[in-house]
């Protein structure tokens, strides 16, 4: 069994490394990738996942595993080997499900896509893609064809994402926050906000970033094993264990924009190289499906950027070197008042731009769209008015221009439909659930933020989620690290404390 164990973990290795080779193509092609070379860079990923698609299919791997059927018996559940058997086993038996043509159809739509996509953001002209985006819902409903278990046709696309989620689950959540946090944000907005005209430029983007940065070392993010760039949209990578790759953007007409983008990037940079603890394969080392929880990623990066970097005791430690940063703009600015600023709560058409409050009505949107097209009850080409109309139900706004509506995120536009975005409002239920773990477990957290010493949590989160790495279905680990299923209790404990004190609510 010894030498049987060590031929998986071989064979998965090998694998892994062609899952590091399309990511770091990937990364290439958001960051330096000439925009010509688009159709090449489809043919080179679609060739990779080719590769990678039939090595999880072979017959093979299907032997070694039969081999090893029972042995899970005979070691602790969630040992390594019984860990790396399971996860073998549900990628073997999922990619059996999905043909290897599909995967390469996917790939090549996807890199041609995403070009597609860029030119209709400058055009501000949801018809340039259109079309495309027509091939996708095709894709993506062809997809959840493989899966005719499913309850919904965005099971297979959630369960992708967060393994043990279903669109019944993320309904049950999201119904939950909204009872909530509708009523709260009508008794913000009807107070009168701080004045954010401080925010606003010009603040070099350069400058932004290389403070964000510094911030990020002080996390405990090591630039030995990673690296950064400026992209359109910003996101995070995993080359390798020792190879995490962020991203970022920055506006120089906004300060909040290159200081906090970058944060949240770094908050999944640090599980990626948290993970590395796990151990080959169970470090997500084969990329989803079974990989990473999006929504156990989104908690890192939304706890990393906003329930450390929008707090107070943050910026009681980092505000005197931001105005150092910013003379001229922040140098006469009190603290006070640019922590009411960073944290105003106003209605907004872009939801990377979005204040905490009104955040995961942006998502809600979007999940309620996406559901609707793989239901069958939303055309595409009637998706950039019925964007309008959701934001004008839900946000009180509506855009203009398609690149502040329908075209603003890259998801759609870059992947299939119907598995991303819960995960950014799973995130950050997910994210005060955690924090609030770690205060009852006696971390000292905000003394410890207070004085930029960030090591006892940072500490404390490698321990508890990113030295298992994808070792627990989302639910496990959520139940592991805190003792109860989801919940959005301490969140809106959170959102209800810390705006009920900006906003004088009773």
């Amino acid at each position: 069994m010894t030498s049987t164990i060590a031929s998986l973990r071989a064979y998965l290795v090998e694998t892994a490394d062609l899952t590091s080779a399309t990511a770091l193509l990937s990364w290439d092609q958001n960051t330096h990738m000439p925009p010509a070379a688009a159709a090449e860079r489809g043919r080179q990923l679609a060739a990779l996942h080719r590769v990678i698609h039939q090595r999880l299919i072979d017959p093979e791997l299907g032997r070694i595993l039969d081999e090893l059927e029972g042995l899970e018996d005979r070691h602790p559940a969630n040992s390594d080997v019984v860990s790396l058997i399971r996860v073998a086993r549900y990628r073997h038996q999922h990619s059996l499900r999905v043909p290897t043509e599909f995967r390469v159809r996917q790939a090549e739509h996807q890199a041609g896509s995403y070009q597609n996509w860029l030119e209709a953001w400058e055009a501000s002209d949801f018809g340039v893609v259109e079309e495309t985006l027509e091939t996708t819902l095709d894709l993506s409903l062809e997809f959840s064809s493989f899966f005719p278990e499913a309850d919904h046709p965005a099971d297979p696309h959630i369960a992708t994402a967060d393994t043990g989620l279903t669109a019944t689950e993320v309904s049950r959540v999201f119904g939950e926050l909204r009872a909530s946090l509708v009523p709260l944000v009508q008794r913000v907005v009807e107070r009168p906000g701080p004045d954010s005209s401080v925010l606003y430029g010009p603040f070099p983007r350069e400058a932004q970033v290389t403070f964000a940065l510094d911030v990020a070392r002080d996390f405990g993010f090591d630039f030995g094993r990673g690296n950064w760039a400026w992209t359109h949209h910003p996101f995070a990578t995993k080359i390798s264990p020792d190879d995490v790759r962020i991203t970022t953007r920055a506006s120089e007409r906004h300060l909040g924009d290159g200081v906090f983008a970058t944060l949240h990037e770094v908050g999944h940079g640090l599980y990626n190289q948290g993970a590395k603890a796990a151990g080959p394969i169970l470090d997500g080392g084969l990329g989803r499906p079974g990989g990473f929880s999006t929504a156990i990623h989104e908690s890192q990066s939304r706890l990393w950027e906003n329930l450390v970097g929008r707090s107070l005791p943050f910026w009681q430690h980092y505000y005197p070197t931001l105005q150092d940063t910013f003379p001229e703009a922040l140098h006469n600015l009190p603290l006070e008042h640019f922590y009411a600023a960073i944290n105003k709560v106003e209605p907004s058409l872009i939801r990377t731009g979005a204040d905490e409050l009104t955040y995961n009505l942006h998502i809600m949107i979007r999940v309620e769209l996406e559901r609707a097209l793989l239901e069958g009850s939303l055309p595409v080409r009637e998706l950039p008015e019925a964007w309008r109309a959701l934001y004008l139900r839900d946000l009180g706004i509506e855009p203009e221009r398609d690149r502040e509506g329908v075209l603003q995120d890259v998801h759609w536009y870059s992947g299939l439909i119907g598995g991303a975005f819960q995960g950014y409002t799973l995130g950050n239920v997910l994210g005060a659930q955690f924090f609030e773990a770690a205060k009852g477990a006696d971390v000292e957290v905000e003394g410890g933020v207070g004085r930029g010493e960030f090591g006892s949590l940072l500490g404390w989160l490698q321990d508890t989620i990113y030295r298992h790495g994808i070792r627990f279905s989302t639910p496990e680990l959520v139940e592991r690290v805190t003792g109860k299923r989801m919940t959005t209790a301490p969140y809106l404990r959170y959102l209800t404390e810390k705006f009920g004190r900006l906003y004088g609510l009773d």
